[in-house]
């Protein structure tokens, strides 16, 4: 189905998929997107037999595996209208390849054909699905440059939908970050199997946030969040990087105080 055709998330309520990541090392970034979400008056809920949504055996070539996981997922996710996620990996995964891993099963190739038309990554269905771009947000003055994650960039077409969002928090001055479209070498599987080229592509990019006047460098995935502030920490500088829902909803609490 073409993003054209795609049905409108508006007035409808969101079943959130957290993530791995964000669900066990960055909890607060989940927490961020329900109270922007419900600021907004969108009514969330938390399906809780989510796991993953199988995209590292999938991306390594074990797509029997990757199935085994997507079933779960829609199963969990079977009674949404919309489903939102922090994530544009995770959101490319199950809006490009869920058709695809299921073309051949008649009984599931249209759940999937729906789910994936149906899950929206956050700041896409905040920008593009909901129309809204200023959340009424503030913050002291603060400089903020982007890392535009691969898959979210890439695949989904993302990066001005965060821009557009972080641009309207009053208070914020937005920066370039060089090679801001530039891997951070996490890459999922990749880290692992490639711990050379990955850390290789890492200091590159650590290289060019050091560099940066921005106080804030924001992102997409809380992947490239763990490897970029890993690779800061690791080489004595502070750790700068945030996802943008941690950002936007942390400007949400200022304008309240």
């Amino acid at each position: 189905m073409s993003d054209e055709l795609r049905p409108s998330p508006r007035y409808k309520p969101v079943s959130l998929f957290v993530t791995c990541i964000v669900d066990m090392i960055f909890p607060q970034t989940g927490i961020s997107v329900v109270e922007i979400l419900e600021h907004l008056g969108v009514a969330v809920s938390f399906p809780m037999g989510q796991t993953c949504c199988g995209q590292p055996p999938f991306n390594t070539g074990f797509h029997d595996d990757a199935r085994a996981c997507a079933r779960r997922f829609l199963d969990a996710f079977a009674d949404a209208e919309v489903i939102v996620t922090p994530s544009g990996s995770c959101a490319s995964m199950v809006r490009h390849y869920y058709p695809e891993l299921f073309q051949d099963d008649p009984a599931l190739y249209d759940r999937a054909v729906w789910t994936a038309a149906n899950t929206w990554e956050f700041t896409e269905y905040l920008v593009d699905g909901l129309g809204i771009t200023d959340l009424g947000a503030a913050l002291p003055p603060t400089t903020v440059a982007f890392h535009d994650s691969c898959h979210g960039l890439r695949l989904m077409g993302l990066g001005e939908q965060a821009r557009r969002l972080v641009g309207s928090v009053r208070g914020v001055t937005l920066a370039e970050l060089t090679g801001h479209d530039a891997c951070c070498g996490f890459g999922g599987t990749f880290a692992v199997k490639m711990p050379e080229i990955s850390s290789a592509m890492l200091r590159d990019k650590v290289t060019n946030i050091v560099a940066s006047e921005a106080d804030v460098i924001v992102c997409g995935d809380a992947s490239c969040l763990m490897q970029m502030n890993g690779g800061l920490t690791r080489q004595g500088q502070p750790a700068r990087v945030m996802h943008v829902a941690d950002l936007l909803a942390k400007g949400l609490k200022a304008a309240g105080a």
